[in-house]
C-alpha cells in the first residue's frame, strides 16, 4: 500500500479556500479547483515507486488484478478527485462509449491535433461521473419538463423570450427541448447577448428561484448558456448526497466542495457558460432529451459499515465509511485496486496515517484495515471497480 502525492489543478473556476481549508494549509490566493487521485497521464498521482501510471504499466496484473485487467485493460479505469467550485463550470455533456469511439476515430482521420481548441474527443472512452457533496453543492442536472421550463422562462417577463415559451408549450417533450436548445445555441450572437442581459436583469430583480441564473450571468454575461440552463433542473446536494451523470445528460456545477469519480476520460462537449469551443451539431448528436427529476443518491448502508453509492457502470464504485473514534476499524481487502481518501478526522490505513485530503493506493489483493483515531470520528471514501 502506498501513500499518494497528488496534484492540484488550478482551473479558473476553482475555489481559493475550500481545498486549503479541507487539508489544513494556508490559501495561496490562487484558485485550487481539483485534487486528482489516479493514473491519468495529465496529472498522475506519485508513489515512492514512481508515478502511478508508470507503476501500473510495469506490472498491470500485480497492481490491478487479473480480472480487472481482463475487463478494463492494463490501466486504472477511474479517476478520483476532490472538486472545489468557487465559480460556475461550463454547461456540458459527455458521450457514451460508442459515440466517443466514433468521434475520436473521425477526428483522428481528419488529423485534428489532440490539443486543438476545436477538438471534441481527446480519447475513445466514455465519461460517466458521480459527484458526492462534502458541503452543500449546487448545480444543474438533466432537463426539466418543457412546461416547467416554459413557466420559469415566462416568469422573467422578457419579450424576446416569448417565442421560446410558445415553442416549449406547443411541441412534444423531446422535440420541444431539442428545438429550443438548438434555437438558443444557433441564434444571432448579438441578439442573444441582448436577451441574456435583459433576462439576467430580470432575474436579479425577481430573486428567489431566479438567483442561480443571475449568478451564472454575472460570470458569463451575454452567454446563451444562461438561457440553456433554464431548461435544466436546479439541484442542491446536502453533504453525503450524490448525483450520477450518465452519457448525454447536460449538467453544470455552480459551487461547493465534493468528491468526484469518473471513468478515465477527458471527453467534454460544451453547451455554454464557457469561452471554449461549442460544436452545436456534435452536441445535439450526443445530448439525450429526457426530462425528469434528477436522481439524488443517498448511500446504501451494509452490515460491514460500507455505505455504497449505487451506479449502473463498472469502471468505478464509490463508497464511504464513517468510523467511530477508536473503534475496531474495517477490513477492506479486495481483489480489485483501491484508492482510499480521508475527508474528515484522522484515520489509519494499514500503517499509514491519513488526514483530510490525504489518500493511499492499495493494489489488488492488498490487506487493508482502516481505523479512526481515538479522539474523533473519521470518514474514508473508497474508490474501486466492479468485476
Amino acid at each position: 500500500m502506498d501513500r499518494l502525492v497528488n496534484t492540484v489543478r488550478p482551473y479558473a473556476w476553482g475555489s481559493t479556500t475550500a481545498i486549503p481549508e479541507l487539508i489544513g494549509i494556508a490559501p495561496t490566493g490562487e484558485p485550487q479547483a481539483e485534487l486528482w487521485m489516479g493514473a491519468h497521464p495529465g496529472a498522475p498521482s506519485r508513489l515512492e515507486r514512481g508515478p502511478l501510471n508508470e507503476v501500473i504499466a510495469a506490472d498491470p496484473v500485480r497492481e490491478l488484478g487479473a480480472e480487472a485487467v481482463r475487463k478494463f485493460g492494463p490501466h486504472l479505469p477511474f479517476l478520483l478527485k476532490i472538486l472545489a467550485a468557487g465559480a460556475p463550470l461550463s454547461l456540458q455533456v459527455h458521450p457514451d462509449l460508442a459515440q466517443a469511439q466514433q468521434g475520436y476515430a473521425a477526428e483522428e482521420r481528419t488529423h485534428i491535433p489532440i490539443d486543438a481548441p476545436n477538438r471534441n474527443y481527446k480519447d475513445a472512452n466514455h465519461k460517466p461521473e458521480l459527484i458526492c457533496a462534502l458541503t452543500p453543492f449546487e448545480g444543474f442536472c438533466g432537463f426539466r419538463t418543457p412546461l416547467e421550463a416554459a413557466e420559469l422562462i415566462a416568469g422573467l417577463g422578457v419579450d424576446s423570450l416569448k417565442p421560446y415559451v410558445d415553442l416549449l408549450q406547443a411541441h412534444p417533450q423531446e422535440a420541444a427541448l431539442r428545438e429550443l436548445l438548438t434555437a438558443v445555441l444557433t441564434a444571432d450572437r448579438a441578439e442573444m447577448a441582448a436577451t441574456v442581459t435583459e433576462a439576467a436583469a430580470a432575474a436579479r430583480r425577481i430573486g428567489g428561484p431566479y438567483v442561480p441564473y443571475a449568478q451564472i450571468a454575472h460570470y458569463f454575461p451575454g452567454d446563451p448558456g444562461v438561457i440553456a440552463a433554464m431548461l435544466l433542473n436546479h439541484v442542491i446536494l446536502q453533504p453525503g448526497e450524490a448525483m450520477f451523470l450518465g452519457a448525454g445528460v447536460p449538467h453544470a456545477y455552480i459551487s461547493g466542495l465534493g468528491v468526484e469519480i469518473m471513468a478515465n476520460s477527458d471527453n467534454v462537449l460544451r453547451c455554454g457558460l464557457t469561452p471554449k469551443h461549442v460544436d452545436v451539431p456534435e452536441l445535439l448528436r450526443v445530448v439525450r432529451f429526457d426530462a425528469g427529476d434528477p436522481a439524488v443518491l443517498r448511500p446504501e448502508a451494509s452490515e460491514s459499515g460500507e455505505e455504497v453509492y449505487d451506479t449502473p457502470i463498472d469502471e468505478f464504485r464509490l463508497s464511504r465509511y464513517v468510523l467511530a473514534p477508536d473503534g475496531e476499524g474495517r477490513e477492506l481487502t479486495a481483489d480489485t485496486p483501491q484508492i482510499l481518501l480521508c475527508t474528515a478526522g484522522r484515520v489509519t490505513a494499514g500503517e499509514l496515517s491519513l488526514g483530510p485530503g490525504e489518500s493511499v493506493f492499495a493494489p489488488a489483493g492488498e490487506r487493508v484495515k482502516i481505523k479512526a483515531s481515538a479522539d474523533a470520528p473519521g470518514t474514508v471514501f473508497r474508490a474501486t471497480v466492479v468485476i
